[in-house]
């Protein structure tokens, strides 16, 4: 027996047309018009479109960072995922320092024990070590054909030029992709001690600590030394017209460079957001930082010519007042008022958030709670507003990160074949974004009264039933690694 959908819209990245889908034994093995019902399960989508699960390719699951771990696991953040239409993800697993790459990679299996929906990882280099460097090709027989490294963050994250290029050089000779974020940290150190010498600690001068000419100097770096090396390059989280620009210039030269941006940069502010009164900007804090709005219409743009392929959300989410207040208010909402249990569960209830940063901004916990909202926003603001295609929609959200990380046709996509992650998506429901009904565990919405129409009604994985309304049937461990391939095209 297996599952038929019947009457829905299927859109793809390329097409929008009628047809029904059979699902069976976890793949999709059928579509076309008028397959029998006889045996199957039969879901209706009339009036609804049928696309395939979203895939996030950024977020930071249970990330120690800044004195503190982002809120949402494996467990939890997952159960978020699904009810936003997203059915798989990859995570960063940060080497340790003094560590091995495996030694990455153990800590996130164990993290990911819980999983609900389906996953990967990238790699995160903190410390390229000869050693290190020789390990790299190793983590193909993982199923790991990514690597992160970070320009920013100095004395933590950051890495040097020399470094930056070994990596590029180890990658290319074996079909991985170098991901980066593009920033100059140097110049970040310099701005930040220059500001707060000033006595400038409010949320809103982390802004001025990043500005968009930093960013775009590092992304044009990392595009100089993708066409140097022949690497595949893939910049996360661009922000501004300055690295927009780097990466077109990159692409006409014929380099083998993409980039993606977040849902956060196409409608969150620097004057109305982050330059909020008090220390409430603090919610806003994310690096690169949010800017205004004449960026937005140039990642619109870029979205639309192929400059940026994805769109992701670098979800990485803490408490605004972090303590037992918060915890106890979300565990109420989510578990029928027994937070006791949940306290004795989960020690994060007691976790530090933003307000570790009050009086100086560069100690608030960089990150923003997105993994629920980014299908929904992005079709409200972009298929709404006629923007993007419902098709266009799909190949950012779904077909292109499955072929940039080697997942396709697997994933991604409605073929025969493929995975049977599959939304039901009522382009004509709407729904107001809030904390309130959010199931990410944080205690404000970054796009807090948000009204969207367009929204999953229906979340399905490898055929099995997620989500159905406000109704979850998801389970711990259901989740499955997902296995990537090398030499992925660049698109």
């Amino acid at each position: 027996m297996g599952t038929l959908f019947r009457n829905g819209t299927v859109v793809t990245a390329s097409d929008m047309f009628e047809a029904d889908v059979l699902v069976e034994d976890g793949v999709i093995t059928q579509i076309g018009k008028g397959i029998s019902r006889r045996g199957h399960e039969v879901v209706n989508c009339r009036g609804k479109y049928l696309m395939p699960g979203g895939i996030d390719v950024h977020t930071h699951l249970d990330l120690p960072f800044g004195g503190t771990y982002s809120n949402d696991d494996f467990d939890v953040g997952h159960k978020a995922a699904a009810f936003g239409g997203t059915t798989t993800h990859i995570d960063f697993a940060m080497q340790p320092k003094g560590g091995t790459l495996h030694d990455a990679l153990n800590i996130w299996r164990e993290k990911s024990k819980p999983a609900q929906i389906d996953y990967s990882y990238h790699v995160g280099l903190t410390d390229l070590r000869d050693d290190v460097m020789d390990e790299i090709p190793s983590l193909l027989d993982e199923g790991i054909t990514s690597l992160k490294l970070f320009m920013a963050y100095k004395n933590v994250f950051q890495v040097d030029d020399k470094t930056l290029y070994r990596a590029m050089m180890q990658a290319a000779a074996n079909g991985m992709l170098v991901m980066v974020h593009a920033e100059n940290g140097d110049v970040e150190e310099q701005l930040r001690t220059q500001l707060l010498a000033e006595g400038k600690t409010d949320p809103v001068w982390h802004y001025s600590s990043r500005p968009p000419e930093i960013e775009g100097e590092a992304t044009n770096r990392a595009v100089v030394m993708s066409g140097m090396t022949g690497c595949p390059l893939y910049v996360v989280h661009v922000t501004c017209e300055q690295s927009i620009a780097a990466l077109r210039r990159g692409r006409a030269l014929g380099y083998p460079v993409m980039g993606e941006s977040c849902v956060q940069y196409f409608h969150i502010t620097r004057d109305k957001h982050l330059g909020a009164k008090g220390f409430e900007g603090a919610k806003y804090v994310c690096s690169p930082p949010v800017r205004n709005p004449e960026h937005h219409a140039v990642l619109w743009q870029a979205i639309k010519d192929g400059t940026l392929q994805v769109v992701s959300t670098d979800h990485c989410d803490f408490w605004y007042e972090g303590g037992v207040g918060p915890w106890k208010e979300w565990a109420e909402k989510h578990n029928g008022g027994n937070w006791i249990e949940y306290e004795k569960q989960d020690p994060s209830y007691r976790r530090p958030g933003k307000e570790l940063g009050k009086g100086n901004f560069s100690k608030i916990p960089n990150g923003l709670p997105a993994i629920e909202d980014r299908l929904m926003v992005m079709w409200h603001l972009g298929v709404n507003s006629g923007k993007i295609s419902p098709q266009r929609f799909v190949e950012i959200n779904c077909t292109n990160p499955a072929k940039i990380f080697g997942m396709y046709p697997k994933k991604g996509a409605i073929v025969v074949g493929g995975d049977a992650d599959l939304i039901v998506w009522d382009p004509k429901k709407t729904h107001t974004l809030s904390a309130e009904t959010q199931h990410m565990k944080c205690d404000y919405s970054l796009f807090e009264g948000m009204k969207v129409r367009g929204m999953p009604v229906q979340v399905y994985l490898r055929g099995r039933k997620l989500v159905d309304g406000d109704q979850w049937f998801g389970t711990n461990g259901g989740g499955q690694f997902v296995h990537r391939k090398p030499n992925a095209p660049v698109l």
